[in-house]
């Protein structure tokens, strides 16, 4: 443990670390508000902890609930000179006694502890955290994944680790059916990883998750994005006749049109546009596919008629059903060569 402990760089640029790659030292912060990453961080120091002091003594402290002294109890050595993991939560809402102890503790932290503080966002504590940074411990940012590139990203990486193969079209298929929670596209990764043989394809995706209500709605864009109003009309009615509600699937219609617009309007070669517009290069590619289905009047007028559904599957029509039904024949037809 006493190797994990030394000093950190006194630089401050040198000291941020992701939640994959964050190793112990004597003190270490994990900010930011997306709790999944936040928690997988700290599972990883916690791992690593362990496996160089197996023995090591965990203790736990809530910052806003702190009692004064509390943390140099926690820290101070054990008479059988176990190690020790302190792990304090809810740091931003950290009460003043715990500011002044974290502060005096910071410049003379002990060396067989480790300090694993959660601050989920926020401005308060401002003094600590700079303090912290500035004395270069480790910094690990857990901010939400919110733009598609950076869910399947996420995938990739997640596959990656766990030495399983993922194509392409099944990291979007995997994003759209569970993407809209963090933990729960983790879990879905771990799921595949574990009962997939060979490389996971967007047919098995497919088969584990496609009664989704997010993966329907996109297979109801697709379909109409290929010009195949028959499909999309029948998988919409499906959806809707198993209780889907129309907001997503008018919202998975406008994230389809709004990528194959973006391209559109772009230059260049595919990764010199995902570059540019922070998207995943084959989704570029698929983008740009599409984009030869499309007239600009085509284009415009299924935009236009996706807004009018979007406004009134949201309170604007007392009739919303159609309104979707509307959107998705208007786009299937505004298709070339359908």
């Amino acid at each position: 443990m006493a190797a994990a402990q030394k000093r950190a760089p006194s630089s401050p640029a040198a000291n941020m670390a992701t939640w994959r790659d964050v190793s112990p030292a004597a003190i270490v912060l994990v900010g930011g508000p997306e709790e999944y990453l936040g928690i997988r961080a700290m599972d990883r120091v916690r791992a690593q902890v362990r496996v160089a002091a197996p023995d090591v003594e965990v203790s736990r402290i809530n910052a806003a609930a702190y009692e004064p002294g509390t943390l140099l109890m926690q820290v101070s050595p054990s008479l059988f000179g176990e190690s020790k993991l302190i792990e304090v939560e809810a740091v931003e809402s950290m009460n003043e006694a715990f500011l002044t102890d974290a502060l005096a503790y910071l410049g003379r932290p002990e060396e067989d502890a480790v300090l694993v503080l959660r601050h989920g966002g926020g401005a308060r504590g401002k003094k600590l955290l700079d303090a912290i940074r500035k004395g270069g411990w480790p910094v690990v940012d857990c901010q939400p994944l919110k733009k598609d590139a950076e869910k399947a990203a996420f995938v990739v990486s997640e596959f990656k680790a766990g030495g399983r193969r993922i194509e392409q079209e099944a990291v979007q298929a995997l994003v759209n059916a569970v993407g809209a929670s963090l933990s729960e596209l983790a879990a879905a990764c771990s799921q595949l990883i574990a009962d997939a043989g060979t490389t996971v394809t967007s047919e098995l995706v497919d088969r584990y998750y496609g009664g989704r209500i997010e993966a329907t709605a996109f297979k109801v864009a697709d379909a109409a994005m290929a010009g195949n109003g028959p499909l999309a009309l029948s998988t919409l009615r499906h959806a809707l006749a198993t209780g889907a509600d129309p907001v997503p699937l008018v919202a998975a219609l406008a994230a389809k049109l709004r990528t194959v617009a973006r391209v559109a309007g772009a230059s260049g070669s595919s990764a010199q546009i995902a570059a540019e517009l922070g998207m995943q290069p084959w989704l570029v590619e698929q983008a740009q596919r599409d984009v030869r289905r499309w007239t600009p009047d085509g284009l415009v007028r299924s935009i236009q008629a996706t807004a009018e559904a979007d406004a009134q599957v949201k309170g604007l029509s007392r009739d919303p059903v159609y309104a979707v039904e509307h959107a998705v024949t208007v786009i299937a037809m505004s298709v070339q060569g359908r």
